[in-house]
């Protein structure tokens, strides 16, 4: 028999509807448990490297390049929505238009739940630029791939060995309330 289930069900236990979620089924605490136990690069590294760790990285990075606790807020949750529809590479979303409108809509109401105002197209390219170079140097890192002639910059170091899903989870909460405040905004 099949099922009509058009949710997830989330670890604090919430319906998430992924196309349409209600403001109150978004939980920053949802959003990293599930991102400390999701693999970067589908799981094709040569050790695990969480999502949330990628997105400490990307809000540490911005803060080494000088950007404010925003972008480094936004940093922080750029993949957030990956903790309610999953991921998918890039060569395939690329094909795929309506899974980027559900992720962008997805990335609003986020934003939106947390009253974080949406970025600027400056800040969004700040944001992708991180992002990029993160990819570049953990796929340098982890498998030894070189994605383009030149590497771009980077400020940080990346650690090697991933920390227990525990710590991983524990550290994205603290810097998301951290930022929060340093943004100005309400943590809810």
């Amino acid at each position: 028999m099949a099922t009509s289930k058009a949710f997830i069900t989330t670890i604090g236990g919430r319906s998430f509807d992924p196309l349409d979620p209600g403001m109150d089924d978004i939980d920053i605490h949802d959003i990293a448990h599930s991102l400390s136990l999701i693999c970067r690069a589908n799981g094709h590294f040569s050790e695990f490297f969480s999502v949330a760790r990628h997105c400490i990285n990307c809000a540490k990075e911005a803060a080494a390049c000088g950007l404010g606790a925003r972008v480094q807020l936004l940093c922080l949750l750029h993949d957030a929505t990956e903790a309610y529809i999953g991921d998918m590479t890039r060569p395939l979303k690329r094909q795929l238009p309506y899974y980027c409108e559900c992720e962008e809509r997805l990335h609003g109401r986020l934003l939106e739940r947390f009253g974080i105002p949406s970025e600027s197209g400056a800040e969004a390219r700040a944001v992708r630029k991180i992002d990029d170079c993160m990819l570049y140097h953990e796929f340098l890192l982890f498998n030894g791939d070189r994605l383009r002639d030149e590497p771009p910059e980077i400020h940080i170091e990346i650690a090697g060995s991933e920390r227990e899903f525990i710590e991983t989870r524990a550290e994205y909460l603290a810097l998301f309330e951290m930022l929060m405040r340093e943004a100005g905004y309400t943590i809810c």
